[in-house]
């Protein structure tokens, strides 16, 4: 719920120095002159300038369009020489397989390189391992079987920068492997026919800037260079180019679910993609985003909490060809029941994750003073502790690694971090230190798998490595806000206003506005334990407000011991609410303070 902030010495917003939740509140952007020259109501431009935006700038940033933000694929190493032997495989007819990560990432990035090369005249196959047999990234035994099946090229998508072992298998058995990735590198790197990702060791400053990049912008950024190159060898001379715009819509849920940073490009890739959703052209997107009950076309949020955790579904229980099959399938009656299989495997996904939240929750109390926290569990399901993690880490504001265990002491894990601290490469450097039997990944999030009898070490090691980084991002964290309003004040017409500003996400927060002073008229408890207040300010306008998951917590206990005399000042997310027709504003709290 907190932010990172760089300059501590900054004035309280609203002087609060500790609120309900115990942190201090600060206006994002400071105290510096972003304010002048701007009329009253440029609420957009202020919500730019206070997220890095130079004023030269915000024109451009506040219509984010491919053209002003896409380099040169050429600028990545190996780029032209992977568009160059698949342009040479789309000509000669070969036999290509994608074989791509079974997360959200992976899934779109694997359907939007087969829809391509679909439009380019080769029907290209796809490979999905499975999440719980299987384990993350190409194992040599599945490279190798589908060379000896006829692939003469397998590319693969959102993983492989690491598999070392994997590839060295596949360029014995004789076929190309291209990897097109965006996870972290060791300075070795496999060996492969080409390995494009911005997270080379080797990359140049201008590549190495789009380190931010999910892998299926990548791929995008891939089939936009095989287009050119095909182009300059007179392929499309009396046939149609692709649309490569068409296939934003998969960049765009690819980059949101897997938490990528929306700056620079991904913000592009994301408010085009958005539009090209709209238009329901693919048919297994459209028939996903009415499975998720969705009445009104997507927003940035819709990618992240209601569409991503849909595809993922499916390689969480166990089919995790599930998603590429929806997305690149051209049959409406399949595409609705692929769709509706995954709903039921999404429903399915959330007893299985709450019932192991609860067991890694009382694992807490034990490692209160760790700088990182690591918990483990036998009989954990493998297909649901990134989200657990990622909830842990929320809770504790830490980062944190669940780890399921298997009957013969092999233990998969994930993790997520804070800002500030780099998971990714921890990760790596317990890899050299023989702590682990693989792992990987980026800043946020990472992946291994660990013998249990060395989770202990594993522990001691990421809290001494880390200990630092997490201690300064801790200090540094405070509530950044954007915004003061009175309840009324709160309307549709300004959520609408604010929205000119985004897609807003990682690296890049949504508005976050204070509401107050006001009272809580209604203060309970709906669901298990999300915390609800309807708020009125002294002019008696009120708004929705809730506290999600919060019953437990220090704020939720103060909001419920609040008296109808005590004025206090609500922090949050404001959102607009649709229901039987009419639309209505609602506040999703982060925190509270009295006024």
């Amino acid at each position: 719920m907190s932010d990172t902030l760089d300059d501590t010495t900054q004035s309280y917003a609203l002087g609060i120095s500790q609120s309900f939740s115990g942190q201090p509140w600060r206006w994002r952007g400071g105290q510096g002159d972003y304010r002048e020259g701007l009329k009253p109501d440029d609420l957009v431009t202020q919500l730019l300038l206070t997220r890095g935006v130079a004023r030269d700038d915000v024109q451009r940033q506040q219509q984010p369009t491919l053209r002003s933000f896409m380099p040169d694929p050429s600028i990545f190493r190996d780029m032209d020489r992977a568009a160059e032997r698949l342009a040479e495989a789309v000509i000669a007819g070969e036999t290509v397989t994608i074989f791509g990560d079974y997360d959200v990432d992976g899934a779109t990035s694997s359907a939007l390189l087969i829809l391509l090369l679909r439009d380019l005249g080769l029907e290209a196959g796809a490979y999905i391992p499975d999440r719980l047999m299987e384990g993350y990234g190409p194992s040599g035994e599945a490279l190798v079987k589908l060379a000896e099946q006829g692939s003469t090229l397998i590319v693969t998508v959102d993983c492989g920068a690491m598999a070392f072992d994997a590839l060295a298998m596949a360029h014995e058995a004789g076929v190309d492997v291209m990897v097109v990735d965006h996870h972290k590198c060791a300075p070795e790197l496999p060996r492969c026919f080409a390995l494009v990702n911005p997270n080379r060791q080797d990359e140049d400053d201008d590549a190495a800037a789009h380190g931010h990049l999910a892998a299926v912008g990548m791929a995008f950024l891939l089939g936009a260079a095989l287009v050119r190159t095909l182009r300059g060898r007179g392929y499309f001379e009396g046939r149609d180019e692709p649309d490569l715009m068409a296939l934003l819509d998969l960049v765009a849920l690819g980059t949101v679910a897997d938490v990528a940073q929306l700056r620079g490009l991904n913000r592009a890739f994301v408010a085009q993609g958005l539009k090209v959703m709209a238009r329901r052209q693919n048919v297994g997107m459209d028939a996903l985003i009415r499975a998720s009950r969705l009445t009104r076309d997507p927003i940035c949020s819709d990618l992240g909490f209601a569409l991503g955790p849909r595809i993922n579904a499916g390689g969480r229980v166990g089919k995790s060809d599930l998603g590429v099959r929806l997305l690149t399938t051209q049959d409406v009656i399949e595409a609705e029941s692929i769709a509706a299989e995954l709903n039921h495997f999404n429903e399915e996904r959330r007893a299985i994750e709450a019932a192991v939240q609860e067991e890694a929750e009382a694992q807490l109390d034990a490692q209160a003073y760790r700088a990182v926290v690591v918990v483990a569990g036998k009989g954990w399901h493998p297909g649901v502790i990134g989200i657990v993690a990622g909830r842990l880490k929320e809770r504790t504001g830490r980062p944190t690694i669940v780890i399921a265990l298997d009957d013969e002491g092999v233990g998969k894990g994930s993790g997520r971090s804070i800002s500030g601290v780099d998971l990714g490469a921890a990760i790596i450097a317990a890899r050299e230190q023989d702590l682990l039997v693989a792992g990987g990944g980026h800043a946020m999030a990472a992946g291994l798998t660990i013998d249990a009898d060395k989770i202990d070490a594993f522990r001691d090691f990421l809290c001494e490595r880390l200990e630092r980084d997490v201690e300064q991002s801790r200090a540094d964290r405070a509530l950044l806000v954007d915004g003061v309003f009175a309840p009324g004040g709160l309307t549709t017409d300004l959520v609408t206003l604010m929205d000119g500003a985004g897609p807003y996400g990682m690296g890049w927060p949504g508005p976050r506005v204070v509401i107050g002073p006001a009272r809580a008229i209604k203060v309970d408890i709906v669901g298990t334990n999300h915390v609800r207040i309807i708020a009125a300010g002294d002019d008696g306008k009120s708004v929705k407000t809730i506290a999600f998951r919060s019953a437990d917590t220090p704020l939720g206990q103060a909001l419920l011991s609040l008296r109808k005399d005590q004025r206090i000042w609500l922090a949050g997310r404001a959102k607009i609410d649709e229901w039987n027709g009419r639309n209505s504003v609602e506040m999703i709290i982060d925190d509270a303070a009295m006024a």
